[in-house]
């Protein structure tokens, strides 16, 4: 390809932003990276907000950090791109100025404008019939959770009309970032579509839809594609984040769109597996798709014309985390002192781990396959996916006197491996599912997770470089296809190559067969049981 080009790829997450500088030749290769965190604002009725001007210090400082760490020039660097979270709700006056702190996806204040807007009357998966029909004939999805942005705005039109007569536009997170940079106000497509007032037929906002959702269409951004560039950095923008004036500004995507581009999964019917905080499974498919009895449904890709068929769990490698907080290391203080001499193995073969992450899957490595007959759930905050139900908890099942930590550690391994087995097998019954997936997200990183998945589900599993990194890599992606590096987001599967290979050991089927049969059976056991314990009095 000849020589490299160089871009930067901001990750703009729930609770920091990393900045990343890759090179692109035959490959995207991360060269510089740097993370700055922000606060996320929460309130007792439910509200969860973030301040902009905190997304913009923390992108400027990690900007500083990684340009003064890399050995290019300002003016070398040929595209700017995002990775974002998404269904964020930034209401900004005529100068793109934020009139109040943006709205997260995880705001929970609306539930009167969701029951006012389309909760009533004869339902289906929680909303009106009428309006779900005709929500999903033209958009594919509906509002029907609180947490929709069509119902934030409408919570701010109520409760804050001042605030709301200031308003000029409505954005997504990386659609305020890309105005403050450019000046231009745009939404990419699956913003768009994140939004329930995007026509998936005829790509453009649809009038009906803000007619039943009693929306202002003059506060709707102009629509445009994930590859396309939608303005330069100004001089006062560029002087900020120390970069050159000019630099070319594309439009990005959010994280459910461009990890599976970063992951290679971009031809139709590829799928990727992410485990992250959350963890979901999505497969390429080129027509909408729905299933509202499993939760699932097929979002608007970074890719024009294709879709990713998306199913989520609310915790993944956050189990991993709790496990390794609340269950080795010790919150008695007890063995607390052990997590400091982090060794394994005989003496002549004795290996010290610079973390407890890596320690903790060394032992893990070490317990039989099927955790001795323990099974963990990994539904640490609810679900979504095959089932919805926030009631559903976490937990240890067919503990014996032999039961120790290490298997317990391994069936919540094993516990959100069997999930995304699940998902897998609820998404193939309504779209071709690929038996090679790609693993991305930090939970990638160790083999003997990949390992575990791969036997869990039955699939060869592949990685990548970076894996941890890879909705900036999906975003460095959408750089390479505006600037004409490659044709278009089909051909970005040649600039990630797999980095490793995990194949499911057969002689293991029979007990991961057996668990699994376990693992299906304990909601549908317990769902009383959850709700006598957390659900509402």
């Amino acid at each position: 390809m000849g020589n490299p080009v160089y871009v930067i790829a901001y990750d703009v997450g729930t609770t920091g932003v990393k900045t990343c500088l890759f090179s692109i030749t035959d490959k995207i290769s991360l060269l510089e990276a740097a993370s700055e965190g922000y606060n996320l604002y929460v309130y007792p009725d439910g509200g969860a907000e973030q301040d902009p001007d905190e997304w913009w210090e923390a992108m400027r400082t990690s900007t500083h950090t990684v340009m003064k760490k890399a050995k290019i020039k300002k003016s070398d660097i040929s595209g700017i791109s995002f990775c974002s979270q998404m269904q964020a709700l930034v209401l900004v006056d005529k100068e793109g100025n934020a009139v109040r702190r943006a709205m997260s996806y995880m705001d929970q204040r609306a539930r009167e404008e969701l029951k006012k807007g389309i909760a009533y009357g004869p339902q289906i998966a929680g909303a009106n019939i009428p309006k779900l029909l005709k929500a999903l004939k033209i958009t594919g999805a509906v509002a029907a959770s609180v947490k929709d942005p069509v119902w934030k705005y409408k919570w701010v039109e109520a409760h804050e009309p001042d605030v709301f007569n200031k308003a000029y536009k409505w954005l997504d997170v990386k659609e305020y970032l890309i105005g403050r940079m450019t000046g231009e106000f745009v939404m990419t497509q699956d913003s768009a579509f994140a939004s329930m007032l995007y026509d998936i037929h005829k790509k453009c906002w649809s009038e009906e839809m803000c007619k039943i959702y009693g929306i202002n269409p003059k506060h709707l951004a102009k629509i445009v594609k994930c590859t396309d560039k939608v303005g330069e950095l100004s001089k006062k923008a560029a002087d900020e984040l120390e970069l050159e004036p000019g630099t070319a500004v594309f439009g990005g995507g959010g994280d459910a769109s461009l990890i599976g581009v970063g992951a290679g999964s971009v031809d139709l019917g590829d799928t990727h597996v992410y485990s992250g905080t959350s963890g979901w499974v999505s497969t390429v498919v080129d027509k909408s798709v729905v299933d509202t009895s499993a939760m699932i449904a097929a979002i608007v890709g970074a890719r024009d014309g294709y879709y990713n068929y998306f199913a989520e769990l609310e915790t993944a490698a956050k189990c991993v985390e709790w496990v390794k907080d609340h269950l080795a290391l010790d919150e008695i203080d007890i063995y607390l002192d052990k997590s400091k001499n982090l060794k394994h193995g005989k003496a002549d073969q004795e290996v010290i781990y610079t973390n407890l992450y890596d320690y903790m899957m060394a032992v893990v490595n070490t317990v039989p396959a099927g955790s001795n007959g323990v099974v963990f759930t990994p539904w640490l905050h609810g679900n979504r996916c095959p089932f919805e139900d926030p009631n559903s908890r976490g937990m240890f099942f067919n503990i014996s006197l032999e039961t120790g930590k290490s298997e317990m550690i391994r069936a919540v391994v094993e516990g959100v491996c069997f999930h995304m087995r699940w998902l897998l097998e609820t998404e193939a019954k309504k779209v071709s599912t690929s038996n090679t997936v790609r693993f991305v997200g930090g939970g990638a990183l160790n083999d003997v997770t990949c390992q575990i998945l791969a036997d869990c589900t039955g699939r060869t599993v592949e990685t990548v470089d970076s894996p941890q990194n890879i909705g900036a890599v999906g975003a460095a992606v959408t750089i390479a296809v505006g600037t004409g590096l490659i044709k278009d987001i089909g051909e970005a599967k040649k600039l990630i190559p797999a980095a490793k290979v995990f194949k499911p050991n057969p002689a293991l089927k029979p007990i991961y067969d057996r668990n699994y049969k376990v693992y299906t059976n304990l909601y549908k056991a317990n769902k009383e049981n959850f709700a006598i314990l957390n659900g509402d009095e």
